[in-house]
């Protein structure tokens, strides 16, 4: 009897501790995590698993916290990745969302443009640079973490340029500012930071800008670090003196006209230059027997007075505000490249010096009005000057006579000056004008003829005669001269 109830007791105290064991919240958490796991999974291998062993302990109890530390460590990882990717993103497309809203303009219109579909840059930006490309297909796609800002770039129809003077020392904050005022950004905060990005505060230029709205902060950053600043157009023509050269100059705005002449004729200057103003190498001043510049009036040589001749007409591109000593350097610069070692040797052999062949070419650029004629001009005066005779040309008359009012007296071809071609034999005293290529070429190489006159048709061309009697049918025909007298050749 006792056995029976000893043994009913055990089993009754085995039923309380299995159920303990079931209503325990993490045992219930444990099962049913394991049926999610394994649904198809027998009733009786569940009940297996979980009966205690001798100790009253489950073996699987350690197996949850595990799975739960690697859970967590999985989920910090997760997390990391996803901080690096956001912040990586964030990075480049700040850049990008930089680029795009400090060109954007402050009223966007309805109309949505893409960066491809801007407007080419204008050509008229010479180069130093003198070109800025179009850098719309070169702006990286927007992350999708920006809002699109291409909605608010305008449609343009033509590109405004906007002109910016940076002046040296000038703050960088001051520049941003000036560049926002005049819309070609539209936050001077963000250009800042990008400039700052590009390490670009530093560098930026002195000078000139000419910059339009259309054009993105890197290209604006680039053009103000490069100093591509706006050049400014400055054309000589053939055949201009130094006061007329002065002139346009002055006109251009690159400083008075006096100071120009000034500095024209300012011998330590012209020395500078390596012109010389005596006999010597170099651009020479001396004379030389043979050569037709001996005078009967006694101006004897040709002696570099100034820079007449040597200011080579062309068009030029200047910075503004670039100095006339610079302007002049570069003219003078320019005549020694055009007038090249080869015709410096051919003028010796016809037995000039440079600046002689520069003063004939002075006197054939004035006498020219068709450029085809230049040749035929300077045969004329070279089969004159090897015969003896006198030039006789209006221009060199009018050259010497200051404030010429445009009419030629007779008192003014019988006035002996060392640039009056009527009274002197020879070459006059030097350059009357600034001759071109074509003239200095036509001086060199005249073409071969026996015509020692020529006379003006009025139509910039001349009738060319071989002697006296043919050039004054050439005269009546043509031009008869106002002071009831017949000039030797005519004028243009």
């Amino acid at each position: 009897m006792f056995d029976i109830f000893q043994r009913k007791q055990q089993i009754k105290n085995r039923q309380q501790t299995t159920d303990t064991i079931r209503l325990s919240p993490y045992n219930k958490t444990r099962k049913q995590a394991k049926y999610l796991k394994e649904p198809n999974q027998s009733t009786e291998n569940e009940t297996n698993s979980n009966e205690p062993n001798q100790s009253g302990i489950n073996e699987n109890n350690a197996e949850p916290a595990k799975d739960l530390g690697k859970k967590i460590l999985k989920r910090i990882f997760i997390t990391l990745i996803g901080i690096t990717l956001i912040v990586t993103a964030s990075t480049s497309g700040f850049l990008v969302y930089l680029q795009h809203f400090a060109k954007t303009p402050a009223q966007p219109s309805k109309a949505s443009v893409q960066y491809s579909k801007l407007p080419a840059q204008s050509s008229e930006i010479p180069a130093q640079s003198s070109e800025i490309p179009d850098q719309s297909s070169k702006i990286p796609a927007q992350s999708s973490k920006i809002p699109d800002q291409s909605s608010k770039i305008p449609a343009q129809s033509s590109e405004h340029k906007t002109i910016i003077t940076i002046h040296p020392g000038e703050r960088f904050s001051h520049i941003a500012t000036m560049l926002e005022t005049s819309a070609i950004i539209t936050n001077r905060y963000l250009f800042i930071i990008l400039a700052g990005h590009k390490g670009a505060i530093r560098k930026i230029q002195a000078g000139e800008y000419e910059l339009s709205g259309t054009y993105s902060p890197e290209i604006i950053l680039e053009i103000l670090v490069k100093g591509k600043v706006k050049l400014h157009r400055l054309t000589i023509p053939e055949g201009l003196n130094i006061r007329e050269t002065a002139t346009i100059v002055e006109k251009a705005g690159f400083g008075k006209s006096e100071s120009f002449i000034q500095l024209a004729t300012d011998m330590d200057f012209i020395e500078t230059l390596g012109i010389q103003t005596e006999s010597g190498s170099g651009i020479e001043a001396e004379s030389e027997s043979g050569s037709g510049v001996e005078t009967e009036s006694g101006f004897q040589g040709i002696k570099i007075t100034s820079l007449e001749g040597y200011l080579f007409p062309e068009t030029y591109f200047f910075p503004a505000g670039t100095a006339q000593k610079k302007i002049i350097k570069t003219m003078v610069e320019r005549f020694r490249k055009v007038f090249i070692p080869e015709w410096k040797k051919s003028a010796e052999q016809l037995g000039f010096s440079t600046h002689q062949i520069v003063t004939l070419a002075s006197i054939i650029e004035k006498e020219t009005g068709n450029s085809n004629e230049r040749p035929l001009i300077a045969s004329v005066f070279h089969n004159r000057l090897q015969r003896g005779m006198r030039l006789e040309s209006d221009p060199t008359v009018i050259y010497g006579i200051p404030d010429f009012n445009g009419n030629i007296t007779k008192k003014d071809l019988l006035a002996v000056t060392p640039y009056n071609t009527y009274m002197i034999y020879g070459l006059p005293a030097g350059p009357i004008a600034n001759p071109g290529k074509l003239a200095l070429k036509a001086a060199i190489f005249p073409l071969n003829s026996d015509f020692i006159f020529f006379v003006s048709r009025k139509d910039t061309t001349h009738q060319f005669s071989k002697t006296l009697k043919e050039h004054n049918l050439a005269v009546r025909k043509y031009q008869l001269n106002s002071h009831g007298r017949i000039n030797s050749h005519g004028r243009n």
